[in-house]
């Protein structure tokens, strides 16, 4: 392990001028190894080498990563990792679902989920459908269809087909009925709690034992909107002995006048989760459900139960474990009241991970695929850190994001007998374009950095000028590089005092920092994701900037 970090810290840093980035090594080294990993004991390591390599010189750093791997000095094109292969699968024959409930927004999770459906898909040249599950009108709105819809096409998904489980509910209606005349099924007249109490110990209620005729004139009652919310439901004639308690007589359908966003008050019954599930599953030829554990198997039964009952296909269930990314909330609930009490501003708060705040900081959607296959199918629940996130998306910044000088803090110098001069800087180090800086003798550099300079030590301003301090003043040096290799204590971040623009960065605990970057940036267009040289990534937004991650 100790070799590859070391190659990869190598390489990193013969990339972007003798210093190795932590973070950028940390992705490489997680990207190469197999299995699970404590990123806690990697961390520290990669810290411990990289801080070696970038106490070598440049050209010590070429000539090592020459000698150990030559190879990475060529620029391959990186395989494609891919998701473990399916047990029980056949190549065209393979039909997926991505099944959110529009009643909030999505986060990273579900982010994962949709990818790992739709991913093995594609695996197997099958198709995946996008199903709406919106069978509980009081919280579906379109409002969060329309969101959802976005962030699917944000991950890079193209469903097959876009299904809504409402359109099917007078299929679900005259399955429910089928149920109800084969002796399946009941409607039942019992309180919640009668009914909560009766099956956690085993035992029927009187309504358990109507006739079958009676049960289906109540049910088309039903259906007419002729009983009030809450004051009947219909049951499965489960097994009210089964260890599971889910099989003991579950509600089925239940009455809700709400109005639904889309067939408005055309429905007054309507189905519970279960039921929906197994006839959406069925009706449209699922044949493999990845989700996760959560759900449990005690759904898988009853799910599986319905079914058999209605004569509908199994699919294959397969059950991963739950991803949490650690320190962020994820519950709509808590995170609407968030909202209300203005406490973030919104679902698109730097300190969320909902697709939509992701999105707006800049994590790439092919993060979320490479996520994805990170976590696989393990069935043991996946804590990420942010870590993770930003080295995977790092590199996928790195090669295409154009560097600008940009201050946090800035202090301002002058540097005595500085020669006027126009320094120019390529846009990216792999890329010819270049940008120009004027540069005089007055500068902004970072306030940490003008506290931590020592008298008479030798200073670099980037790619531009060697300084002294002297007397507490700063004096001009030279201008080779070769003089500061050669003694030099720091190379500095700078921006021309007489050139400069403001600018504001909304930091991930949604403060504003503010700080000057060069003139160029000024030709940053919204959208745009640049790095700012020793501060960290940041995207464009109309009159700011968002910190995307280091």
């Amino acid at each position: 392990m100790k070799d590859d970090i070391l190659k990869f810290a190598l390489q990193n840093a013969v990339q972007f001028k003798g210093k190795a980035n932590e973070k950028a090594v940390l992705g490489k080294v997680l990207s190469s190894l197999k299995g699970k990993k404590d990123i806690k004991k990697l961390s520290a390591e990669v810290s411990k080498i990289v801080a070696e390599v970038n106490r070598m010189k440049p050209e010590d750093q070429f000539e090592k990563l020459r000698e150990t791997s030559p190879e990475l000095l060529e620029k391959k094109k990186a395989e494609k990792r891919k998701l473990p292969p399916l047990k029980k699968a056949v190549k065209g024959k393979v039909i997926t679902r991505i099944p959110p409930e529009p009643s909030k927004y999505t986060h990273l999770g579900h982010a994962l989920s949709f990818l790992i459906n739709y991913m093995y898909a594609e695996e197997y040249e099958g198709k995946c459908l996008l199903r709406f599950e919106d069978t509980n009108p009081g919280a579906a709105k379109k409002e969060y269809v329309d969101a959802i819809t976005e962030d699917i096409e944000y991950l890079g998904i193209k469903p097959d087909k876009i299904l809504f489980a409402s359109d099917d509910v007078p299929k679900m209606h005259s399955l429910a009925e089928q149920l109800i005349k084969e002796g399946e099924a009941y409607v039942c007249f019992c309180d919640r709690e009668k009914m909560h109490d009766l099956r956690h110990k085993g035992l029927p209620c009187d309504c358990r034992e109507k006739e079958v005729a009676i049960n289906v004139e109540e049910w088309r009652n039903m259906l007419l909107g002729k009983y009030k919310e809450g004051e009947c439901v219909l049951r499965l004639r489960g097994d009210l002995e089964a260890e599971n308690q889910v099989m003991r007589d579950p509600v089925i359908f239940r009455i809700s006048y709400e109005e639904h966003f889309m067939h408005k008050k055309k429905f007054c019954v309507w189905p519970l989760y279960d039921f929906e599930n197994a006839v959406e599953d069925g009706i449209h030829k699922i044949t493999h459900i990845m989700r996760s554990i959560e759900f449990g198997e005690m759904r898988v039964e009853l799910q599986d139960c319905i079914k058999k009952l209605l004569k509908l296909p199994k699919q294959e269930v397969i059950q991963y474990g739950r991803f949490k990314v650690i320190g962020a909330e994820t519950q709509g609930r808590v995170i609407r009241e968030m909202i209300e009490k203005k406490e973030i501003s919104g679902w698109d708060d730097p300190r969320l991970v909902t697709i939509k705040a992701l999105k707006r900081r800049g994590i790439q959607p092919e993060t979320f695929k490479e996520l994805a296959v990170e976590v696989g199918l393990s069935t043991t629940p996946t804590n990420i850190d942010w870590s993770v996130i930003s080295a995977y998306n790092r590199k996928l910044l790195d090669p295409k994001s154009n560097r600008y000088f940009f201050i946090p803090e800035p202090k301002k110098i002058t540097v005595e007998g500085a020669p006027k001069r126009e320094v120019e800087i390529k846009l990216h180090p792999d890329k010819e374009e270049k940008r120009k800086i004027s540069a005089g003798s007055s500068f902004y550099i970072p306030a940490e950095d003008m506290q931590a300079m020592k008298e008479g030590s030798l200073y670099r301003l980037m790619d531009c000028m060697n300084i002294r301090k002297k007397g507490g003043k700063f004096v001009f040096d030279s201008l080779e590089v070769e003089k500061y290799r050669k003694e030099g204590k720091k190379i500095l971040q700078w921006v021309p005092a007489d050139e400069k623009v403001e600018v504001e960065v909304l930091m991930p605990d949604a403060k504003l920092l503010k700080g000057f970057a060069e003139k160029s940036a000024e030709k940053i267009k919204e959208g745009e994701i640049v790095q700012f040289v020793r501060f960290g990534f940041c995207r464009k937004e109309k009159d700011s900037f968002i910190y995307t991650h280091d």
